[in-house]
């Protein structure tokens, strides 16, 4: 009987953890089967007002009188809505957010996701570069952080001395290592 318990039990569990893993924050959330979540795919869209989740590193934020503006520099995003830090940057877009946000929570260099509609297109500058910027009109977005992590390798020898029950930790050989980013 009770490995009738375990058995299920351990499937269920194994299925809410791997769940909570690949979930889509919920203010990036859709309904939309049809929802554009590629950069490319959105410029070349002629579909006015269309669904749109893209993300990117934030490089510019203006508070104007009742929106945001956000300039993003798009990175792809994966199936949970995270960018890419592994990926080029495709392009820029903007995002208009209702309401006040406190340009250093959007602080530059930050990533952020955002879900909207497509807006009219609206020419700036970057540097001196005149510059067509695609706009969304975002109803949500998400921030990230990304964290680093040391993976280090030894490559010891195993032949450590040892004397009765004690081994003493001798580290003869050469040690590597390296950092891993992840996007949280």
């Amino acid at each position: 009987m009770f490995r009738r318990l375990i058995r299920p039990l351990f499937a269920s569990t194994s299925l809410l953890v791997l769940s909570a893993c690949s979930s889509l924050p919920e203010n990036l959330a859709s309904d939309n089967p049809n929802i554009i979540t590629d950069y490319q795919v959105w410029q070349t869209s002629s579909i006015d007002n269309s669904e749109v989740r893209l993300g990117g590193l934030i490089a510019n934020v203006q508070n104007l009188e009742d929106k945001t503006r956000i300039e993003v520099v798009n990175l792809p995003i994966s199936s949970s809505g995270k960018p890419d830090i592994g990926e080029e940057p495709q392009g820029r877009f903007v995002a208009y957010v209702d309401g006040f946000a406190d340009p250093v929570m959007l602080s530059q260099g930050r990533l952020i996701s955002l879900i909207g509609n497509t807006g009219k297109e609206e020419t700036g500058k970057v540097g001196e570069y005149e510059y067509d910027f695609p706009v969304m009109n975002a109803r949500g977005y998400h921030l990230w952080r990304i964290e680093e992590r040391v993976i280090i390798h030894d490559f010891d020898s195993y032949l450590t001395p040892c004397r009765g029950l004690y081994c003493r930790d001798a580290r003869y050989g050469t040690r590597q290592g390296k950092v891993i980013q992840e996007v949280k």
